[in-house]
């Protein structure tokens, strides 16, 4: 069973993940467990103090190191107890690694994932240094927190978790799985409001279904995200397909 563990102000907001969707019956499945660790369970005075003025000068607040490094370390200890070797500590943070899908499915590896979901201007740089294996960003921006970036990494990864999807092939042909977009997807009714289903959907020729389905996916990556092209070599026959699918698109 995978292992998650998140340090976190507010534990309530992993509601949204326990509770339902996927990942909550991937927890009921016992297919991975989350433990949630509030800091200010580890503060060291009556006030429980978890934060205080940056040195320098400067805007809001930055979350201690002692308090922090507490609770990781109890994170870790935990893990530990229950057959994770080495827990691999992520921060996360705009200053991370991109998530992507190599990322997630190398995540996906792990025994347990220790997250640390800082506040505030940030966390104290001497812990990062101390305990900390890797900083993770979900994209290029500022959320309140690093709580829900957590809930990105952990429903990502548990996507990949045999068992947690009702169709093992779900997770192979999402997005960006083979490194393109999605293509198309299209249900009843066959014809709505004057827009019907593309008539390759309905002939019932696999062989052509998939050749269409991998054009649309070459041809939407290069409308939508062009830079995912350039880092994947495409065979003779996606070039072939990519290039129908501009000509049609003209």
């Amino acid at each position: 069973m995978l292992q998650f563990d998140v340090v976190t102000l507010f534990p309530a907001m992993f509601d949204a993940v326990t509770g339902s969707g996927v990942t909550g019956r991937a927890r009921e499945r016992r297919l991975y467990e989350l433990v949630l660790w509030n800091p200010r369970d580890f503060a060291t005075n009556s006030y429980r103090t978890i934060d205080d003025r940056p040195y320098g000068g400067g805007p809001g607040m930055v979350m201690m190191p002692e308090p922090l490094e507490k609770a990781l370390g109890a994170a870790r200890q935990r893990q530990k107890s229950s057959g994770v070797s080495k827990p691999r500590v992520l921060h996360l943070t705009p200053q991370g690694r991109l998530l992507d899908n190599q990322l997630v499915r190398e995540l996906a590896g792990e025994q347990g994932l220790v997250m640390l979901a800082g506040r505030y201007e940030g966390i104290d740089e001497r812990l990062v240094g101390r305990v900390v294996d890797d900083e993770v960003s979900i994209g290029d921006y500022v959320l309140s927190g690093g709580e829900l970036a957590a809930m990105v990494v952990i429903d990502c990864v548990v996507r990949q978790l045999p068992g947690a999807l009702g169709d093992a092939e779900s997770a192979v042909q999402d997005s960006f799985a083979n490194g393109l977009l999605d293509h198309p997807h299209y249900t009843r009714p066959e014809l709505y409001d004057g827009a019907a289903v593309p008539s390759v959907l309905l002939s019932g020729n696999h062989a052509d279904v998939a050749r269409w389905r991998l054009k649309q996916s070459l041809g939407r990556t290069w409308c939508r995200r062009p830079d995912l092209l350039a880092k994947r070599n495409l065979s003779a026959a996606e070039s072939s397909l990519l290039e129908e699918f501009k000509r049609e698109a003209e």
